[in-house]
């Protein structure tokens, strides 16, 4: 088998609008079309043309380390910018390959990490 890559993620979340508004207005997705399912939900869209989709049925699973890293290219900066919006953002912390990561939650509990590659 050959996978060339990630089409979207899926993530429960407790309230599909107050989610959708933290990935909307904090991290700056785009609402894409989205049939309907029989249950509520969102797909958001990554400037790439990648998804996150936003399932709002069931609980969300508690918080073990699962998360989806999402690739900036100046992560100092991307951490100021989440701050300014009033979300709380770790300190960025530099791996010993270079790359850098920050983490900050959704609404849900859900975690996101930013990425800042070598």
């Amino acid at each position: 088998m050959e996978i060339s890559g990630v089409h979207h993620v899926s993530l429960n979340v407790d309230d599909v609008d107050v989610a959708k508004d933290f990935y909307v207005d904090v991290l700056g997705m785009t609402v894409d079309p989205r049939p309907d399912l029989g249950f509520p939900g969102y797909w958001l869209g990554f400037s790439d043309g990648r998804q996150l989709h936003l399932i709002g049925k069931g609980e969300v699973p508690p918080a073990y380390g699962q998360h989806f890293a999402v690739t900036v290219p100046d992560l100092e900066a991307a951490v100021a910018e989440v701050r300014a919006k009033g979300i709380k953002v770790s300190d960025p912390k530099f791996q010993p390959t270079g790359a850098a990561q920050s983490f900050c939650s959704d609404p849900s509990g859900n975690l996101v990490e930013f990425h800042q590659p070598v």
